[in-house]
């Protein structure tokens, strides 16, 4: 009976660590990016719709499978280059060799089936996602190696997942949220090929050779400050209750590039976000203020 028992506990362990690296493998903490499909539910006011709110939820969902589905193709292709790099080779499990390239197989493919069932319930949605998918397969094989195209294919993500809200509750995406969607991520994706600089001198990633800091940094700065001027411009014009949400959209700007410069964060925008409580107060304030002023107008 003893045998039986000390038999089992190693089993479980191994199954409990591989279904840690299976969990990891799908980047949850990552999925935070995906509250861009959410945005035109919010600046539409539908987010008072419970059947807006419910599609708006489903499209969050496919878009969390589909980035986590983009991840696992991206780290069985990256595998060699991540156990290179200094973190990447300890946190990302194929990396690490906490789990086989083929148990990430079988993920991904598990992946592709839930994000067909989703396609099929929201279909015009589902073209969005595929298109985000198809997307991110060619920045992973062929537009990630080519400057200032990797930044703009990172940034264009962001843009459809905008687009995927505003097809999941049927409401056009104004052409301010458009440039507004498009100058924030550009900005992140510029400071996020900056922090890259920060591990092994910018040679951990060979785009990197085709950029300097200070070219990114100019980047980062133009993009931002088209993010800030467009979103003033949209929020005067269209919603003039959201003009108070402008100074907590400078602060945000301000304490994310503070951690940038000072933390060293920005390598990953979700981690830099959930990394700073005064970041996460900011975008919650933000919300609220946005959600008060834009309920106000509807009701």
């Amino acid at each position: 009976m003893s045998l039986v028992a000390d038999d089992s506990r190693p089993r479980s362990r191994a199954q409990t660590t591989t279904l840690a690296a299976g969990v990891a493998l799908l980047r949850p903490r990552e999925w935070l990016k995906n509250v861009f499909v959410l945005a035109p539910l919010v600046f539409s006011g539908a987010f008072l719709e419970p059947l807006a709110v419910r599609h708006a939820s489903l499209a969050f969902l496919l878009f969390c499978i589909a980035a986590s589905a983009v991840y696992v193709l991206n780290d069985l292709h990256d595998v060699a280059e991540d156990r290179a790099h200094p973190v990447k080779s300890r946190r990302r499990p194929l990396a690490s060799g906490a789990l086989a390239p083929r148990q990430a197989v079988v993920l991904l493919i598990a992946l592709y089936v839930l994000l067909a069932l989703g396609c099929l319930w929201l279909p015009r949605t589902g073209l969005v996602v595929v298109s985000y998918v198809l997307l991110n397969v060619a920045h992973t094989y062929v537009l990630k190696t080519q400057p200032v195209v990797d930044v703009f294919s990172i940034a264009l993500g962001f843009v459809l997942r905008v687009y995927a809200g505003a097809e999941a509750i049927a409401v056009p995406v104004s052409a301010w949220m458009f440039v507004t969607t498009l100058c924030l991520a550009l900005y992140l994706a510029a400071i996020k090929r900056r922090q890259e600089f920060n591990w092994r001198d910018g040679t951990g990633r060979a785009v990197l050779a085709q950029y300097t800091p200070a070219l990114l940094e100019r980047f980062a700065q133009l993009a931002a400050t088209g993010a800030l001027v467009f979103y003033s411009l949209f929020v005067t014009e269209a919603r003039p209750a959201l003009v108070p949400t402008v100074p907590l959209v400078l602060f945000g700007l301000f304490r994310y590039q503070w951690l940038v410069e000072v933390r060293a964060a920005g390598e990953s925008p979700s981690e830099a976000l959930l990394g700073d409580w005064q970041l996460v107060l900011t975008v919650l304030g933000w919300l609220g203020m946005c959600a008060w002023g834009i309920g106000r107008d509807v009701l």
